[in-house]
């Protein structure tokens, strides 16, 4: 059997395991980290999080890594709560919480960067 595991990039691996333990963990359930001289493993439903340290990087514009999530709104009521700040992309639409509705309203989504400026995000299909 194969897992999936995203590799995440970290220019501060301490603050981003922080992060990832103490922000996103309670929210998404990511496990406790395995920790070796590379860099840490977060369990996260049947994969895992590989945070890399790479002291010169820097984030992309891009998505790298998304949950999808049963209560859009109360994950990022969650993440709220922790400090994390949604983001909001001027003329896209989101409402006051960052949430964005897809035209067909099959989907809810919310974007917001790591410790690391990754650009990370949440998805409620209905």
């Amino acid at each position: 059997m194969a897992r999936v595991m995203a590799m995440i990039c970290a220019a501060d691996r301490m603050r981003a395991r922080a992060f990832y333990s103490d922000v996103l963990g309670p929210v998404f359930g990511l496990g406790a980290p395995m920790i070796d001289h590379f860099g840490d493993q977060f369990p996260c439903g049947e994969g895992f999080i590989r945070l890399t340290a790479l002291p010169d990087w820097q984030a992309g514009p891009y998505p790298v890594l998304g949950w999808q999530v049963d209560d859009a709104a109360a994950a990022v009521a969650g993440l709220v709560a922790r400090g994390v700040e949604m983001l909001i992309y001027p003329g896209f639409g989101q409402d006051a919480q960052g949430l964005w509705t897809s035209p067909d309203g099959g989907a809810r989504i919310a974007w917001f960067n790591d410790s690391e400026g990754n650009l990370l995000s949440l998805t409620e299909q209905r």
